[in-house]
């Protein structure tokens, strides 16, 4: 590839970005000034989100197999997998500390004053319904293991496949890709199959990124429209700004503070070179809201201006997407401590400990997809002996909240498979490091 097509492909994609970032400001205004009108491009936005999650499942799976295969023996799998799931397990933990921490230093639950029957109308009814009705199920830390177990494994591969769970998708792609590799030359007709299936669904991917900045505003201006149309989204966020603050710190603490140090400690390169690199991705997720509806765009990202190795991508990025939850681990942590102080309950070294353990196990157990947070936040909740009905203290704000921690929950990802790639030596240093590299593979 000649400099000027790297020029131009550097220019286009960086026009891109910042066509994301202007379809994001353009929705909020627009929302606030014709939020009725606002709200009808919903449709838009679940077009848009629909397309992404329609390659959710074929990705996953061809892109685990693809890194399988790729490998030759099986046996390759060990390092890398288990690097993955114990660096994705101390950031979730690192999360959980660092919004617990930040909560006893500003302490936003007392004095706040907040009317939870006011609460209960419209789609805060309903998610209170859903919340409720988890909540009934009272699960101790036993069983909170048992499912997660349980969870790595399906009775139906189709039923998974249409329920979007994606870990037992994972495991079985494993499995299947795995002793594909013990067959020998025999596969070759099934592995060319694989990989030409998942050079063809990034392809879609791609194509789909050239209407991202016109999804993304679809999706922002119906959600903000719905708020500003309702009269809610002054008030609710006046009431609760002590609460949002914290979450808001300990969201922005980890993501600018925790990761880049991280990824520092294990690659020595420049930490915010690499998240400009995974802008877009970053976008996607703050406007969709699901960590597995932007892992296309995550994938395309770590491989098309990351640089990071096909190896590496394959099998960690959608591991991330199913497992690491940062974003959402520090939501939890903060919302039982706030909550527990709203009904002026003392929460000991013990509970502080219970909270710690079961929002890191809670948030692995977290799908990928919006507000499902506040569901398991019930598991948290029990486990320390809080009402659950104090959700309703926080549902006003965690649309919003949850699009930033998505945002959290997808810099986390790509940061551990930076670092997986970097200990096996599949990390292209050259380009992570050159400021403002944005050029696609040759």
């Amino acid at each position: 590839m000649n400099l000027v097509s790297k020029y131009f492909m550097k220019s286009s994609s960086k026009k891109h970005t910042y066509f994301m970032i202007g379809s994001i400001v353009a929705a909020f205004a627009f929302s606030w000034m014709a939020p009725e009108m606002a709200k009808h491009t919903k449709v838009g936005g679940e077009i848009f989100l629909r397309c992404l999650m329609m390659v959710v499942v074929p990705l996953v799976m061809t892109s685990v197999m693809s890194g399988i295969l790729g490998l030759g023996d099986v046996r390759k799998l060990g390092k890398p997998g288990g690097a993955a799931v114990l660096f994705y397990v101390t950031t979730t933990v690192l999360a959980v500390l660092t919004g617990v921490l930040m909560f006893n230093l500003i302490q936003p639950g007392q004095g706040v004053i907040a009317d939870l029957g006011a609460l209960d109308h419209g789609s805060h009814a309903e998610q209170m319904a859903v919340v409720e009705e988890t909540s009934q199920q009272k699960k101790g830390m036993a069983d909170i293991f048992e499912n997660l177990l349980l969870m790595l494994f399906t009775k139906n591969l189709l039923q998974s496949m249409v329920e979007i769970e994606l870990l037992p998708l994972i495991i079985f792609s494993i499995i299947f890709a795995g002793m594909l590799t013990t067959l020998g030359k025999r596969i070759k007709v099934v592995s060319d199959l694989v990989l030409a299936s998942n050079d063809a669904l990034l392809n879609f991917v791609m194509l789909l990124m050239k209407f991202a900045p016109l999804g993304i505003f679809c999706l922002v201006a119906s959600n903000f429209g719905e708020a500003f149309a309702e009269g809610t989204f002054v008030s609710t966020i006046k009431n609760l700004a002590s609460y949002m603050i914290v979450v808001l710190g300990g969201l922005f603490f980890h993501f600018g503070v925790t990761l880049p140090l991280f990824l520092w400690f294990k690659t020595r390169r420049n930490p915010y070179r690499f998240m400009a690199h995974m802008s877009d991705a970053l976008l996607t997720a703050f406007s969709t809201a699901s960590s597995s509806a932007t892992l296309p765009v995550t994938m395309e990202c770590a491989e098309k201006k990351a640089r990071i190795s096909r190896k590496s991508i394959d099998f960690v990025l959608p591991l991330g997407a199913t497992i690491n939850m940062d974003g959402t681990a520090i939501m939890q942590g903060v919302a039982t401590i706030f909550i527990a102080q709203f009904y002026g309950i003392d929460l000991g070294l013990t509970a502080l400990l219970t909270v710690v353990l079961t929002a890191t196990l809670a948030s692995i157990g977290t799908a990928a997809v919006p507000g499902v947070g506040l569901i398991t936040l019930t598991l948290v909740l029990d486990q320390v002996g809080l009402p659950v009905e104090g959700i309703a203290l926080i549902i006003g704000v965690d649309r919003l909240l949850d699009m930033l921690r998505t945002a959290v929950n997808v810099t986390g990802d790509a940061t551990v498979a930076t670092i997986v790639a970097s200990s096996e030596d599949q990390l292209d240093r050259e380009v992570f490091n050159t400021p403002e590299q944005q050029s696609a593979v040759a």
